[in-house]
């Protein structure tokens, strides 16, 4: 439904709908950046919850953001015809976008079950903090790959 009034709108030309992805894209890249750096100061700062806490409320609105920004990015490469370098940049792009939303939400997941169990103060909570680790890494190549599909190949431009 809300890709419907999307294009309703790109057809109006009021916003082009190249413009959505960037758009959702950094706010949920900065959302669990920080909840993961949350995450790693709460393990030297044992004593101040409030670190691990601030850091899972971040990475759960993150993921949330992340699945609506890989949601826009699907949408835009399904509305742009590519071919050549291009459309091999776009589906590498495209790779690591979706290992890196893959990663987040289950990174995620395993924190909320481990606030639900109450074992977040345990062995346990290093399980999660890797996964944010590789997502964050899927998310660095993520965005070099996304800068060069503008620079390099000017799409959304």
């Amino acid at each position: 439904m809300i890709f419907l009034y999307i294009y309703v709108i790109n057809a109006k030309a009021m916003i082009p709908v190249s413009h959505f992805h960037p758009l959702s894209v950094h706010f949920p890249i900065a959302l669990i950046v920080v909840g993961f750096l949350f995450d790693l100061v709460s393990l030297v700062y044992k004593k101040e919850p409030c670190l691990a806490r601030a850091g899972y409320f971040l990475q759960v609105l993150g993921m949330l953001g992340a699945i609506v920004a890989w949601g826009t990015g699907y949408f835009i490469a399904g509305t742009t015809s590519m071919e050549g370098e291009a459309l091999q940049a776009r589906n590498i792009h495209e790779l690591f976008a979706t290992l890196s939303l893959v990663f987040i939400i289950i990174a995620t997941l395993a924190k909320i079950i481990m606030v639900y169990w109450k074992t977040e103060n345990t062995f346990y909570k290093y399980i999660p903090l890797g996964l944010f680790f590789a997502a964050f890494m899927f998310i660095i190549i993520t965005g070099y790959l996304g800068g060069r599909l503008v620079i390099d190949f000017m799409i959304g431009i």
